[in-house]
């Protein structure tokens, strides 16, 4: 595993220095898009709305809308910022474990200590199996203050990232607000199915059926030859700060030809724009950028 982020977590005069990691991992078969005729790759460009330019992504800004009113934060802006600088896990309470209602709960991280010594990492672990609690804290992100809750899993201190309380809606069912009457005789035929299925949970049993189906598909197709060689998927286009147009070789030489003719017997009524050969000139001078495999 790699370290995502590294810091301290702030506990009372006690700093726990530490590396963070993704605690979970995604599974899913990794697809991409092409063309259903040719099995091309496709591409979407960061197109500027006002010059129509192909935006290189170091030259994007981030911007808030309001009131038809459009503020441009620069990069440099956001990342001045206090909390964004922050390297500290803040720990702010400690609450009984079973108050945290699970439906706040987001990704979960492992906390590895990143000092000579782990005895405040340990601890801090310690002390949380001890008083059966859970630490509430605060820290930055990817430019974002979070909220998480600090909790041990084996020999691991867990962080899990968790929604602010305005970011949770409420249930508002009408069709809820209907007493609808249960009868004995229901209840207990329901808590004797409940019972009949009973088990303790075992995550390794269950399997996410269409992954294994979709992979058997892919091995099939290969299997069959019905593939293509991958590097035949990307086409040649021109470069991110080259505006994205591609002209055709031939098409340049032609209009350099006709511009050299032009001069020579004088600018008629159907010269070429000066501009337009010049940029086809330069437009055939410069190599076809390849597009780097996704």
């Amino acid at each position: 595993m790699r370290a995502i982020w590294k810091g301290s977590i702030a506990f009372g005069l006690v700093n726990v220095p530490v590396k963070l990691y993704s605690a979970t991992e995604d599974h899913d078969v990794g697809l991409h898009q092409v063309h259903n005729k040719d099995g091309g790759r496709i591409r979407y460009q960061r197109k500027c709305e006002i010059c129509s330019d192909v935006v290189a992504f170091e030259d994007i800004d981030k911007a808030y809308e309001e009131e038809g009113r459009t503020v441009v934060l620069t990069a440099a802006e956001l990342n001045s910022l206090p909390e964004e600088n922050s390297r500290e896990i803040e720990v702010v309470e400690f609450i009984p474990a079973e108050q945290l209602d699970p439906i706040m709960y987001e990704r979960s991280y492992f906390l590895e200590p990143d000092s000579k010594s782990p005895k405040a990492y340990m601890l801090l672990r310690r002390t949380l199996e001890d008083t059966d609690r859970v630490a509430i804290v605060q820290y930055a992100l990817r430019q974002k203050t979070r909220l998480g809750a600090l909790r041990v899993r084996g020999d691991v201190l867990l962080l899990q990232a968790l929604l602010w309380g305005d970011e949770v809606r409420e249930a508002d069912f009408p069709s809820l607000e209907t007493d609808i009457a249960v009868t004995d005789k229901e209840l207990e035929m329901s808590s004797a199915l409940v019972d009949s299925m009973a088990h303790d949970f075992d995550p390794e049993q269950y399997t996410d059926d269409y992954q294994v189906q979709l992979r058997q598909l892919i091995a099939a197709k290969i299997e069959k030859g019905d593939s293509l060689d991958t590097e035949a998927t990307f086409g040649a286009q021109a470069g991110e700060g080259e505006g994205g147009e591609v002209i055709d070789l031939m098409e340049a030489l032609k209009r350099s030809l006709e511009k050299k003719r032009g001069k020579g017997e004088g600018a008629g009524e159907g010269a070429e724009e000066p501009d337009a050969a010049a940029a086809a000139d330069k437009a055939a001078s410069k190599p076809r950028a390849r597009v780097k495999k996704a």
